[in-house]
């Protein structure tokens, strides 16, 4: 069996995951690790299979023939030991270039982003636009934490930062 992380993107519509679904299945293989998302009408995965080596290409072409569907993938391995695992709630004020900010101060730190997931909302009694993160790292030990708790307060005044682990 080999792994893969297979991207794809696609306009939205009814039944295109279990189109997905069906073809992994019908050539043999294992739908390991999945992100879903539907963002303003565009179907957007990232798939991580696991597929014999001999259903392979036949599996890319199954996938290619689906409608106006676009896809990528590369060859993986199976993970090595991890670090710590950490997970991140924050909301700030949106402003152009806050991610760029916040991964920043997480890269500077020596701590990997292992999952990241981003969007804009308008606050329910003002309407001053949001932006909220949720993110999980991976690092070396505690005094990390508290490191990179401090980088992303120093951000600005409205960040606001819940440790989702604790």
């Amino acid at each position: 069996m080999l792994r893969y992380l297979v991207t794809l993107q696609a306009k939205d519509r009814e039944g295109l995951v279990e189109q997905i679904a069906h073809a992994v299945s019908r050539h043999g293989g294992n739908w390991l690790d999945s992100e879903l998302r539907h963002i303003d009408g565009i179907f957007a995965a990232i798939l991580l299979l696991e597929v014999p080596a001999a259903q392979w290409d036949e599996l890319i072409e199954s996938l290619e023939l689906l409608e106006d569907i676009s896809l990528t993938y590369a060859k993986t391995s199976k993970p090595q030991t991890r670090n710590k695992q950490v997970s991140y709630s924050l909301v700030a004020y949106d402003r152009p270039g806050l991610v760029h900010e916040i991964s920043n101060k997480i890269s500077a730190l020596g701590i990997n982003i292992e999952h990241m997931s981003t969007r804009y909302e308008s606050a329910s009694h003002t309407g001053i636009a949001l932006f909220r993160a949720e993110f999980n790292v991976s690092m070396q030990d505690s005094q990390d934490e508290e490191r990179l708790t401090q980088a992303l307060h120093d951000i600005g005044d409205d960040v606001v930062l819940d440790n989702l682990s604790a």
